[in-house]
């Protein structure tokens, strides 16, 4: 009777040694859901346009010289989004829209910063992935607190190549064409 006992001992200790060592089939979720940080905690939103060359195009950041930095991204079929960083703060801002577009994003995103003033510039077109060039170049300024954002669209043109910056004028060119934005009267031409 002691033999079987003893077997029976420890075959119960064998299967629960074995069965308590793994992992359940299936593990209770939690009632409570874990918090997921929001993406001013997490840093700028990245562009939902995939790319496989050097660099990135359709993202771009920008720090200005009190540490604030600026970040602009596509949005596949809604436009250009900007967000910007405080360093006070520690947060970046909820990304807001500076372009309302459904073209496609075309030849990236340009940031500089002067003064206290970014300036950017970005471009859309209709098979512009195929090599067709932009229908839609935009021509954006942000100044102060960055919460409000200037821009001027030019349609059917290739786009501006060129940012310069001085006491509060920004220009834009490309070429022997050129778009000037002033911190008095915004965009003129």
């Amino acid at each position: 009777m002691r033999m079987v006992n003893r077997r029976a001992l420890t075959g119960t200790l064998l299967l629960l040694t074995a069965c308590g060592t793994q992992t359940p089939a299936a593990t209770p979720s939690s009632p409570v859901p874990s918090p997921v940080p929001s993406v001013s905690e997490q840093g700028p939103r990245r562009s939902d346009i995939r790319w496989h060359g050097e660099g990135d195009p359709f993202n771009a950041e920008v720090e200005l010289a009190d540490g604030r930095r600026v970040a602009m991204h596509y949005r596949r079929g809604k436009g250009l989004f900007e967000q910007h960083y405080s360093p006070r703060a520690r947060r970046w801002t909820e990304p807001r829209l500076v372009y309302r577009t459904k073209t496609e994003a075309c030849q990236g995103i340009e940031l500089r910063a002067f003064d206290g003033t970014v300036a950017a510039i970005a471009d859309f077109g209709r098979y512009c992935a195929d090599g067709e060039p932009p229908m839609e170049s935009i021509a954006a300024v942000g100044t102060g607190d960055l919460s409000t954002w200037d821009h001027h669209l030019t349609r059917s043109f290739d786009g501006w190549e060129k940012i310069s910056g001085r006491a509060g004028t920004v220009t834009f060119e490309r070429g022997s064409s050129s778009l000037r934005w002033t911190r008095n009267g915004g965009f003129a031409g």
